[in-house]
């Protein structure tokens, strides 16, 4: 009994053997569990180093850096002056004489309200006025005669200039049914149309005035010693890919101590009508004369 015991664990060992060899020739890298920390140790796999590999710039990205010049520094074109018409009264529009786009002329109409009840108003205005003229004057004639007394011909010239005082007002509420232009120039946007009801300070119609266009660029502080009025310098547009020279008219009185830049207010030399407000482009300052 005691022999075949012996032969059995002799088995069993012999098996116990062959399964671990299976196992280290399968795969080295997996784990026997063991209560010997000596041998948990030595049968652990190691792991294997991480290496990050650091992206560097692409071609293109080297190209455009190289191409930046060092002293362009972008603009932005805008009008030499530009304004919103509103109304001043609560009307209707009868006509309007602009669409966007359209050049006009200092002086020109462009909005006109329905004005019967302001016209109304100053005939009546003016009716008032001719019987207050005519009272004032009979009271003069009737003072001559000794029929009227100082105080009643005061009385009759003060309704006489009353009734003036009201013919102006009217006439003033008159000229407010026509808006006109203040100068001359072209339409950037209309906000209303014909037969639309307005309010006292709403929007109508956006004005650009003709002539040369202005340009607003920040530059940095550090070349506010080369910054003077009346020096000229190059300007590329990129809405027409041409270059303008352009001449600075005025810098600001602080430097933004957040981006260290100085705003600078500049002018295209010439009245060039290929350009348009909005448009926005490249200065050179390296140009600078």
């Amino acid at each position: 009994m005691m022999k075949k015991k012996l032969i059995l664990n002799g088995v069993c060992a012999s098996l116990l053997l062959s399964c671990v060899f299976a196992n280290a020739q399968v795969g080295g890298t997996q784990k026997i569990k063991s209560t010997d920390p000596v041998a948990a140790s030595t049968t652990a796999p190691i792991a294997a180093p991480v290496i990050t590999s650091v992206a560097s710039p692409s071609k293109s990205e080297e190209a455009l850096v190289a191409v930046t010049p060092v002293n362009a520094i972008r603009v932005l074109l805008v009008a030499d002056r530009e304004t919103t018409l509103s109304s001043s009264v609560t009307a209707k529009i009868k006509k309007l004489h602009v669409s966007i786009g359209v050049h006009f002329e200092a002086g020109q109409t462009l909005v006109e309200f329905d004005c019967e009840e302001p016209v109304a108003r100053l005939n009546i205005a003016n009716a008032e006025l001719s019987g207050a003229v005519e009272a004032h004057e009979a009271k003069v004639r009737m003072q001559g005669l000794e029929q009227a007394s100082d105080v009643e011909v005061a009385l009759a010239a003060s309704a006489a200039a009353k009734g003036r005082a009201q013919v102006e007002l009217q006439r003033a509420q008159v000229d407010l049914c026509t808006i006109k232009a203040p100068w001359s120039g072209r339409v950037a946007k209309v906000h209303v149309r014909t037969h639309m009801s307005v309010t006292p300070s709403q929007a109508m119609v956006d004005l650009i005035k003709n002539g040369p266009l202005r340009l607003k660029l920040n530059v940095p502080s550090r070349l506010l010693g080369q910054m003077k009025a009346g020096r000229v310098f190059d300007v590329v547009i990129d809405e027409t890919g041409k270059t303008y020279s352009a001449r600075m008219l005025a810098l600001n009185s602080r430097v933004d101590p957040v981006s260290q830049t100085i705003e600078i207010e500049a002018t295209i030399v010439k009245n060039t009508p290929d350009l348009l407000p909005g448009m926005s482009g490249v200065a050179h300052i390296a140009s600078l004369r």
